[in-house]
């Protein structure tokens, strides 16, 4: 299964494809006892996206088979002991993809000529994904953060291991010797290859990097430049050969104290903006002012969802049953924010009650 939605991935899944496109959608759950019902549901969904293609003339037999072969090969390859909060199956002829999303979806199967991907670029900027680079002079090693978790990521080239038989890092931290380590030429030809893996990475899948390592190491992985000046420094040795759980211990608290300071910002900018007349709130307003491009900066809340309808010159809230509710109303104002250059900040639950969880600074 997918994860990491890169600008590359995210490309190639927003082109058009030969009619019929098929998107699955559906909610999952992280742990037991609830795979079960995942699984049911997962199953359910496939075959409701099968019988929309039965049921459409505009899908040649030939091509219907190799879609159904594509969800069912799909299908065969979701891992549901690693969901996460919501799963997509994309499938359209000769191809399929199985991406896992850290946020939530709805029941929905779509045929069209591209996919729906609006959940995957919401679950992606929701999360906040972030690198972690641990280094030392025998190991360097990646891993890759979300909202509540690090896991180390095997990409990219690493982890980078330095292989010499006479290199004894334990020996040399026993006798006092470590900062002397990292005066050697050997280890500096080491960190320059973990430096230059590391900005080809980030080319390709950019994040907010974190280094840790000890400050000596920090500062000769810093003097190749690169990438390394717009990472934040967290001078804690021995985590390139740590667990995820100590990494999250030591970089957990400089991500607090970065979601606290967003959040002060997100409310200065707002509370300035209704001084200047271009503060906007309310599912309706946000949604009209993404459609024109006029929103600079938007602001919601991590949890913050909405069910609507569309009663032709306005949303409003959708009550149980009605058959045309949206459920992904937030997901779309987030996408299509981001496709027109808006800044999208997701802010902890209730900094925006006054606004009922989403709000926006405007461009005019």
């Amino acid at each position: 299964m997918e994860h990491d939605l890169s600008p590359s991935a995210l490309a190639d899944l927003r082109r058009p494809r030969p009619y019929p496109a098929v998107s699955v959608l559906t909610p999952t759950h992280r742990r037991d006892p609830l795979s079960t019902e995942d699984a049911v549901r997962l199953r359910t969904m496939v075959a409701e996206a099968k019988k929309k293609l039965e049921s459409d003339p505009a899908v040649p037999r030939d091509r219907r088979a190799d879609v159904e072969a594509q969800l069912d090969q799909a299908l065969a390859e979701v891992d549901l002991a690693h969901a996460e909060d919501g799963l997509a199956i994309f499938a359209a002829p000769g191809e399929h993809q199985v991406w896992s999303l850290a946020r939530s979806v709805p029941e929905r199967v779509v045929l069209s000529d591209t996919f729906l991907t609006r959940h995957l670029v919401s679950a992606q900027t929701a999360e906040r994904p972030f690198w972690v680079l641990s280094v030392a002079a025998d190991r360097v090693t990646l891993w890759g953060g979300g909202p509540d978790r690090v896991a180390e990521e095997r990409t990219g080239g690493f982890p980078l291991v330095r292989e010499e038989s006479n290199f004894d890092p334990e020996r040399l931290m026993r006798v006092g010797d470590q900062p002397g380590n990292y005066r050697d030429e050997d280890t500096r030809r080491f960190l320059k290859e973990a430096a230059t893996r590391l900005s080809s990475l980030m080319r390709t899948h950019p994040r907010p990097l974190y280094i840790t390592g000890e400050p000596a190491a920090l500062s000769l992985l810093c003097e190749f430049g690169g990438v390394c000046k717009d990472a934040v420094q967290v001078p804690r040795g021995g985590l390139a050969h740590g667990t995820p759980e100590m990494v999250w211990e030591a970089v957990r608290p400089v991500l607090e104290e970065e979601d606290r300071r967003r959040a002060e910002e997100v409310a200065r900018e707002l509370e300035a903006a209704r001084s200047r007349k271009e503060f906007a709130a309310g599912v309706d307003e946000l949604w009209q002012s993404a459609r024109e491009g006029r929103i600079r900066l938007l602001a919601v809340e991590e949890n913050y969802r909405i069910t609507v309808r569309d009663d032709g010159e306005h949303l409003i809230v959708a009550q149980d049953g009605d058959l045309d509710a949206r459920e992904d109303i937030v997901d779309e104002i987030v996408e299509q924010c981001l496709d027109t250059g808006a800044e999208v900040r997701f802010v902890p639950d209730g900094a925006l009650e006054d606004a009922q969880g989403m709000a926006a600074v405007l461009r005019y």
